[in-house]
């Protein structure tokens, strides 16, 4: 059974040649680029975009972030970023991504908390009732979304019990 409710999807991305690293796969550092401009396309979405910060003095910041490596990408390959909103506050957003090659498969997940900050501090504000109101809903339908199986991950070394 099909589900017509999915994350946001950004436009395929191209690697760039100098973000393959000395063993012949995507460098750790440009996953993050990579999804950081699905962020930035997630964002758009809900009124955030670059003018955002430019006409309102308003932005997001990542608080904090984990990314999992699932399958290497290489030069060649095209890829596109997933935004799936699974909490939110008013000054908060919980984001879980998938970065997934064209072919369909998931190469590496990242999940987010983002602040929504005014830039005169800088500091922590509540979005803007427009934004906002955006967000509520898009939240809402994420929310009929299977709950993302890397979400909510922590990092440990995992001992056999003598």
């Amino acid at each position: 059974m099909s589900n017509s409710i999915s994350p946001l999807l950004s436009p395929l991305m191209d690697l760039q040649s100098d973000w393959i690293d000395y063993n012949g796969h995507l460098n750790m550092a440009f996953y993050n680029v990579l999804f950081d401009r699905g962020c930035d396309f997630g964002f758009e979405a809900l009124g955030m975009g670059p003018e955002y910060v430019d006409e309102r003095k308003l932005t997001i910041y990542t608080a904090e972030a984990h990314v999992k490596y699932e399958r290497e990408v290489h030069m060649g390959d095209r890829v596109q970023a997933s935004f799936q909103i699974i909490d939110y506050d008013e000054k908060r957003l919980h984001i879980f991504q998938e970065l997934r090659h064209e072919d369909g498969w998931i190469s590496a997940t990242s999940e987010n908390i983002t602040l929504h900050i005014d830039m005169s501090g800088p500091k922590v504000a509540p979005f803007p009732k427009d934004v906002f109101t955006k967000i509520e809903p898009m939240a809402l339908q994420h929310k009929n979304l299977p709950y993302p199986e890397n979400a909510g991950r922590h990092i440990e070394i995992r001992r056999k019990k003598a």
